[in-house]
């Protein structure tokens, strides 16, 4: 038997030829499956992180600030200032019974408090106990306001984050210990470590939370309020609420109720509808993205084992003429196309979770990874796709006649 070295080499070539369109053809569809899993993930934590910023603030809350009429109304000149009281409180909850929680919020700003021989500025917000079914505080230590704080008008206060750091550099827990606020001296009891972007009046990590009582006598306030924050029940949307507030207002204040400028109102369920609906069409987005660059790499499975099965025409009709089933050969390439794009699919996902586990760990656990649902999800559709781009190679090598392939030798 005489060696054919140039027979060898054609070989040896083909074989080269068919690994290099094998790896490449693989890392397309590595590629669009990483990028699609990533920029899945990615999605995810910066909405995560964009809701750790909003930090648990009630997604449907109205703020009314009360204003200087733009309108004369009734013989009253244009340009009055007017304010709420604590009347509109309990009016808005017996008139508009969709409504969960009235407060109240009396405001001051530029105040220095001390602790020792360290001192800080604060904006001092005086709330009631349900506040915090607005903007959830994060207690790192003590307790929030009770409704028993409110009645006795007790001297106690929940401190912001910075305020802590800048009174109590030394750390531990400081409830029991007084500050003082010019003549005043306020117990802490409770330290609230939120850090919302979304603030009322005031930075939460620099504010001096306070019975709202306590600040109605501190600043002489009488009956009236700053500010009046609101939230509807769960399925209540609170753009609907807003036309029945404003009428309720202008009916009681005397000013026209088509004056916008009268009374402000601050709706965050518009802010929130804004934030999902971005990143929805975001998601939207990466599907679309990924799914084309998956569909390009498939193409490419497909084209390769169309190359697989014409050099393999010879390997294929010798089984035909030794009783393979039609059935055989496809089950044959199917699973072969499957295998392919199953083993790069899985390379992408693992190197998607690796790559979003560093940025989750970078970040402080801002949620950058995907569920284990998806990653079922894509290996199913990697089998799928996969299942397809294999079955025109195979229905090309269930045609190949024995007969046909002996000539092609």
């Amino acid at each position: 038997m005489r060696f054919d070295i140039d027979s060898f080499k054609e070989t040896l070539d083909s074989l080269t030829r068919n690994r290099r369109r094998t790896i490449l053809t693989g890392f397309g569809v590595f590629w669009g499956l990483f990028m699609m899993l990533f920029m899945m993930g990615g999605g995810q934590g910066l909405k995560a992180l964009l809701q750790e910023n909003f930090g648990g603030f009630a997604s449907n809350t109205i703020i009314l600030i009360s204003s200087n009429t733009s309108r004369p109304y009734k013989g009253l000149p244009e340009g009055r200032y007017w304010e709420f009281t604590r009347t509109d409180i309990d009016r808005l909850k017996q008139m508009i019974p969709e409504l969960d929680v009235v407060s109240p919020m009396i405001s001051g700003w530029g105040n220095t408090v001390e602790y020792g021989e360290y001192s800080t500025s604060a904006a001092l917000r005086g709330v009631n106990a349900d506040y915090c079914r607005i903007e959830s505080p994060k207690l790192r230590y003590g307790r929030y306001l009770n409704e028993t704080d409110i009645l006795m008008e007790r001297k106690v206060c929940v401190i912001g984050k910075r305020i802590y750091q800048n009174l109590f550099p030394e750390g531990g827990d400081p409830c029991g210990k007084f500050i003082k606020m010019g003549d005043l001296n306020f117990m802490v009891i409770g330290v609230d470590f939120n850090t919302s972007i979304i603030s009322i009046n005031s930075d939460a990590s620099r504010s001096l939370m306070i019975p709202a009582s306590l600040a109605s006598t501190i600043y002489n306030k009488g009956n009236t309020v700053d500010i009046i924050c609101i939230t509807a029940k769960g399925g209540i949307h609170t753009s609907t609420l807003e036309p029945r507030i404003r009428s309720i207002m202008a009916r009681q204040h005397s000013f026209d109720s088509e004056d916008l400028e009268a009374m402000q109102i601050l709706n965050t369920e518009e802010l929130f509808m804004l934030v999902d609906n971005l990143f929805r069409g975001l998601n939207f987005l990466i599907w679309l993205v990924g799914l084309g660059t998956l569909l390009a790499g498939c193409i490419g499975v497909s084209n390769i084992m169309m190359v697989t099965v014409k050099e393999r025409t010879i390997e294929i009709g010798i089984r035909r003429a030794i009783g393979a089933m039609p059935g055989e050969i496809l089950t044959q390439i199917i699973t072969e196309s499957v295998a392919l794009t199953l083993a790069a699919g899985s390379a992408g996902i693992m190197f998607a979770v690796l790559l979003l586990n560093i940025f989750d760990k970078v970040t402080s656990g801002a949620a950058f990874q995907i569920s284990f649902n998806t990653a079922i999800l894509a290996a199913a559709l990697l089998t799928l796709l996969g299942a397809l781009a294999g079955l025109a190679p195979a229905l090309r090598a269930m045609a190949v006649k024995p007969v046909d392939a002996m000539r092609d030798e």
